[in-house]
């Protein structure tokens, strides 16, 4: 009995220590659970918590002892913005916009306010400049009407 029990608790130990897989959000398979509405309000709550965490760090960054809250912050913020950069390559980029769409204003439009996105949240990953979320905010909402439009 013994010799049955200690193999079988090793690999009981081992699967549940193992690193579980994560699912990708935009996994590129046609599953329909993610659409437009849901993956647009992300992006403006990614947007706001950038916003937010850029007031909090100028905030609290002038006094050492808040030095711990203001690292999350930073990383807060930083995540927020990939997480936009990831959303307009992966779902927007490799899904949404269609080449077939490639020859008109409105596909070319699209592009250049996506390009904006993702390079307005890379601005906001490098500093606390509130214009910057404020640029990212208004290609947004351009790109949000452009994308509509259709």
């Amino acid at each position: 009995m013994k010799k049955f029990i200690l193999p079988t608790l090793l690999a009981a130990t081992a699967f549940t220590l193992a690193p579980t897989p994560s699912a990708d959000a935009h996994c590129q398979v046609p599953c329909g659970i993610y659409d437009d509405a849901n993956v647009l309000a992300e992006m403006k709550t990614d947007i706001a918590t950038i916003k937010k965490a850029m007031g909090q760090i100028t905030e609290l960054a002038g006094d050492s002892k808040n030095a711990n809250q203001v690292t999350r912050w930073v990383n807060n913020k930083e995540q927020h913005a990939q997480n936009i950069q990831d959303t307009v390559a992966k779902y927007f980029l490799a899904q949404r916009i269609k080449l077939d769409e490639s020859n008109s204003e409105e596909y070319i439009k699209k592009l250049t306010l996506l390009h904006q996105i993702t390079v307005y949240a890379m601005k906001c990953k490098q500093t606390t400049d509130v214009e910057n979320v404020t640029k990212l905010d208004a290609a947004y909402q351009a790109f949000v009407k452009a994308y509509h439009a259709h």
